[in-house]
């Protein structure tokens, strides 16, 4: 079965030309900044970011680079000129990738998009050092922003990054648990996605001076969409098409990962719930038969239709905060564009 959030088609392409238009904007700036690392630094770096293949050719390109192009947005949607936001946009792409370098090493994956991942061709103390040399680079880049609310933009990143770190050390701290809360799992969520989602969403806002209750509004929207896209991802992980999410079907639960849909089913499924947690304590690699049939129990638990609706309930926050906030409205349409196109994802 499958299923969606909404009918996504009617904000892809403005969706698709805000994120075009955010990467062709930032990657000079975002060279610029990665060419001041040292020699190894920017070796890696420049690998990791796309621009370039281990043998030095020219690298097909990164993500797609949605933390960038909602900084840029939130300074346009403040009144403010486009390249007001570019020093936040360089510095929440650059604290993703720090997240994504160390991630990638703790969660021993050997493959990012179908590339090696830096810790596993460079080495892991290789990859420590190239993230952290990007996470002091984005404080660089903030602090020299021709902005008199620089230093107030780099307190929300260096917040941010404290509350993204919180996130990955609640994660990784879940593997070991066998009785995880949801409360504790949103929470994870919150600062191991949302939190970022939400600087970036705020950070060109708060370097063009906008009022407290505009940034603020920002914030929520980031924050909010940030949520319901990692619902949205968690339902992928065990419901996604392989075609689409380049993971292997029923990925999550093959990992046995502690989605949110999966500790739902657990907390609040009864029997299903109960039947879940006695599979997901076993060993051993499973048979696509028992995959299907735990991907049943977290259905019949009810882990599904909760983070559906709980994704749906998050991006109408986030639609609400921005389109009464009194911005500027082209680029809060588009901010709702890319809000439907990040969340309304089918699975």
């Amino acid at each position: 079965m499958t299923a969606t959030l909404g009918r996504s088609s009617d904000h892809r392409d403005v969706a698709t030309r805000v994120l075009r238009r955010g990467r062709d904007t930032v990657t000079p700036a975002l060279q610029a900044a990665v060419d001041r690392l040292d020699e190894a630094g920017r070796t890696q770096a420049r690998y990791h970011l796309g621009w370039t293949e281990l043998d030095g050719s020219p690298g097909a390109g990164g993500g797609k680079a949605v933390r960038p192009a909602l900084a840029l947005l939130s300074a346009t949607a403040a009144g403010a000129d486009v390249a007001t936001g570019v020093p936040g946009a360089v510095a929440v792409e650059l604290v993703h990738n720090f997240s994504l370098l160390h991630d990638d090493l703790m969660d021993g994956d050997t493959e990012r998009r179908h590339r090696t991942t830096v810790w596993a061709q460079w080495g892991a103390s290789s990859a420590i050092l190239c993230g952290d040399a990007m996470l002091a680079l984005a404080q660089e880049v903030l602090l020299e922003a021709p902005s008199p609310h620089a230093a107030t933009a780099a307190r929300l990143l260096a917040v941010t990054t404290r509350e993204l770190i919180r996130g990955q050390a609640e994660d990784l701290a879940f593997e070991t648990r066998d009785d995880v809360g949801v409360e504790e799992c949103l929470s994870m969520a919150s600062g191991k996605t949302g939190s970022l989602l939400a600087a970036s969403a705020s950070i060109g806002a708060v370097l063009a001076g906008a009022p407290a209750a505009r940034t603020e509004a920002l914030h929520v929207y980031g924050h909010e969409v940030g949520m319901a896209f990692q619902l949205v991802d968690d339902l992928l992980g065990i419901w996604g098409d392989p075609g689409i999410t380049g993971k292997p079907v029923l990925s999550d639960l093959r990992s046995r990962k502690k989605s949110l849909p999966v500790t739902y089913a657990i907390r609040h499924g009864g029997g299903a719930g109960r039947e879940l947690a006695r599979w997901l304590a076993t060993d051993g690699d499973a048979t696509d038969d028992e995959l299907h049939a735990a991907a049943h129990l977290v259905e019949q638990g009810g882990g599904r239709e909760w983070a559906a609706a709980q994704a749906r309930r998050r991006r109408d926050l986030a639609l609400d905060a921005v389109t009464g906030a009194g911005l500027s409205p082209g680029p809060t349409a588009e901010l709702v564009a890319l809000a439907h196109h990040l969340v309304d994802r089918e699975f």
